[in-house]
């Protein structure tokens, strides 16, 4: 099947700066696909490349199969919706949403009838005659995802579009856009540095790291099975052991992850110090220093007993939590 998106040896350079560094990838039609990294890493430039906001340096990018070289935004069979939602504030709502069928010289009646059944599709009918001074953040976010899909795009570009609201809103945010996307079956891609977003949200991710990607997989496979220690305490903040230190619990003389919930406290296993605790309602979050200065976190669960900064104790985990790592990468 062809690929919604794909990328062939793409690089973006910006004179000495690789933003983009030979970046393959492919996303399959209807698949939600999150590009995660740090500010930096490469992934909004990559949005910006399928969108026809800039052109690559070298590579190809194709969408559904037809190469994107010198084809402008307006003729790609994508849309996309911006952190700062970028709303009119002398249109009302439904004249924000049609907009784009106005530029492109579909009649009022057309145009207003489509505006109404975007708006039907993120939950806003009626709100057509308001402002965007009228409305919360939550619902100016729908109004431009609304203005995103009226065109019916086949794939549906989001540049970290929740990163302004507030996280009981984001939260509920994440879960809407997931059913959206579920219910319209068209391609999602979006960008966030919020590994909750993505692990929550995506069919796959890709996390990358100085312009390149360095692992793409499942929510599951990137969380358990992190392939380089960058990714390992990128996402989830996961404990990396050192090769000399797995080589000493496992036998292996290579990187390990070991997740902060699976680690336990007992009278066996790596001596620690405890350096500081932090409530976290579920779980308490023990700082820890083990032997050579390897600093290690704890999530202790409700009802275990939480030891006392400065205290002495050990830490062991089961055999079947500590992951390896056998792949070269900072």
């Amino acid at each position: 099947m062809t690929p919604a998106v794909r990328f062939a040896g793409v690089s973006r350079h910006f004179g000495p700066v690789r933003a983009v560094d030979n970046v393959n990838m492919e996303i399959a039609e209807g698949e939600f696909f999150a590009m995660l990294g740090p500010s930096g890493s490469g992934k909004t430039t990559c949005l910006r490349l399928i969108g026809g906001f800039d052109q690559p340096t070298a590579g190809k990018i194709e969408i559904f199969g037809v190469p994107t070289a010198g084809v402008p935004p307006y003729r790609r069979h994508v849309n996309t919706v911006f952190q700062d939602y970028a709303l009119f504030p002398h249109l009302n709502v439904r004249d924000n949403v049609a907009y784009g069928l106005m530029v492109a010289g579909r009649p009022k009646p057309e145009r207003y009838r489509a505006a109404e059944e975007a708006l039907e599709m993120v939950a806003l009918p009626g709100y057509g005659l308001r402002k965007p001074s009228e409305l919360s953040g939550g619902q100016r976010q729908r109004v431009a995802l609304a203005r995103a899909l009226v065109n019916r795009p086949r794939v549906l570009l989001l540049d970290e579009p929740l990163g302004a609201l507030d996280l009981k809103l984001r939260e509920a945010m994440q879960e809407e856009l997931k059913a959206l996307q579920r219910r319209l079956g068209i391609t999602f891609v979006f960008v966030t540095h919020d590994q909750t977003e993505a692990l929550s949200m995506a069919d796959r991710v890709a996390v990358f790291n100085e312009g390149r990607i360095v692992q793409v997989g499942t929510p599951q496979d990137i969380y358990y099975r992190p392939r380089v220690p960058f990714v390992a305490r990128f996402v989830g903040s996961s404990n990396v052991l050192p090769p000399e230190v797995t080589e000493r619990v496992a036998g292996r003389h290579v990187h390990a992850a070991v997740r902060p919930e699976a680690l336990r406290l007992g009278a066996e296993g790596l001596a620690a110090t405890v350096l500081s605790t932090a409530f976290h309602g579920a779980a308490t979050r023990v700082a820890l220093e083990a032997e050579g200065g390897l600093r290690l976190v704890a999530l202790l669960p409700k009802g275990v007993e939480v030891p006392q900064e400065g205290a002495c104790v050990h830490v062991t985990w089961a055999r079947e939590d500590l992951h390896l790592m056998t792949e070269a990468g900072a």
